[in-house]
C-alpha cells in the first residue's frame, strides 16, 4: 500500500518543528494480501503454532540522468 498524506492538514508538527501539510509525506507500507482471510485461493496469512514468520522488503531506486 502507499499512503500521501493526503488528509494532513497542516496540524502536526514534525522533527524540528516542520510542518506536515497535506501530501507532505509518502509511505510504503508493506503487509500480506490484504483480503486474504476472505480468498482460499490466496496464501494463507494465519501463523500456526511452532511456525517464524520472515518478511523481507527492499526498495531500490535510481535516478537517470
Amino acid at each position: 500500500q502507499v499512503y500521501t498524506g493526503n488528509f494532513l492538514d497542516g496540524t502536526i508538527t514534525g522533527k524540528k518543528g516542520i510542518i506536515y501539510n497535506q501530501r507532505a509525506s509518502v509511505c510504503l507500507e508493506t503487509q500480506h494480501y490484504p483480503d486474504s482471510p476472505n480468498k482460499l485461493e490466496w496464501p494463507t496469512v494465519v501463523l500456526e503454532p511452532g511456525q517464524t514468520y520472515n518478511s523481507e522488503c527492499v526498495f531500490k531506486f535510481s535516478v537517470e540522468k
